[in-house]
Parts: structure tokens; sequence; C-alpha cells
């Protein structure tokens, strides 16, 4: 990878990473006072599927030479890295698990997994 590669990856992950923060922000996932549960992760869900929707649309214009080097690991390691989360997914899976919340749980990695390969697929598939 060149200097200019990777730079750009560093300020696309930045600002995958921003709107992450930001995303988590909206959704605001703090714990409700009076119960000490953990709210539905919706930013989690968010940003999985909005970067599975990216990684899959830089795939896909990588693939049509649309988006040269580096601009499509720029997109794609950087921008769609820095949004999405496997490991928040999994903490969130783990703690709706722990607070007896089984369905939640299974919805969880549900929605995130199916969600994620749809928008991954949409994404290379729209340009097409």
């Amino acid at each position: 990878m060149t200097a200019l590669g990777a730079l750009l990856v560093g300020v696309f992950g930045m600002a995958g990473a921003m709107a992450r923060f930001a995303a988590d922000n909206l959704f605001s996932r703090a714990a409700d006072s009076r119960t000490a549960r953990m709210a539905w992760p919706w930013s989690t869900l968010l940003v999985n599927v909005a970067g599975s929707f990216i990684i899959g649309l830089a795939a896909s214009t990588a693939a049509q030479s649309s988006l040269a080097e580096p601009w499509s690991t720029a997109v794609a390691a950087g921008l769609a890295g820095g949004l999405t989360t496997f490991s928040s997914w999994t903490v969130a899976t783990v703690r709706l698990w722990a607070e007896r919340r089984p369905v939640a749980a299974v919805v969880n990695l549900a929605a995130n997994l199916a969600l994620g390969l749809g928008a991954a697929a949409f994404g290379l598939l729209l340009l097409r």
C-alpha cells in the first residue's frame, strides 16, 4: 500500500469512527437507571447494516474499475471498518442473554446477520 493509500484509510477510518460515535449518541445505549438493563442496541445494528452496504458497494465499484485503488480500500477498510463493530454486537448479545432476555439476544444475532448480509448483497448488486 502506498503512503497515500494509508493516509486515505486513516482519514476514512476516522470518518467512520466519528459516524459510529454519532450513531451511539443518537440512540444512547445507556442502561435504564431503574432496572440497570441495557436498551436495545439500535446503533450497533444501524452501523453494521450501513457498513455492510458500504463495503458491498465499494467491492462492486472496485470490481468494475470505477473506483480505483487506493479509494476502494479507503472506503471498505477505512470508512466501513471504522463504522462497523463486531465486538459491540457480540457484547450486546451476551449482555442481553445475561439479563435473561434470550429472545432479544437471538433477535439481535439474527437481525445483524440477516440485515448485514442483505445490505452487503444489495450493495454488490446495485451497480451491476
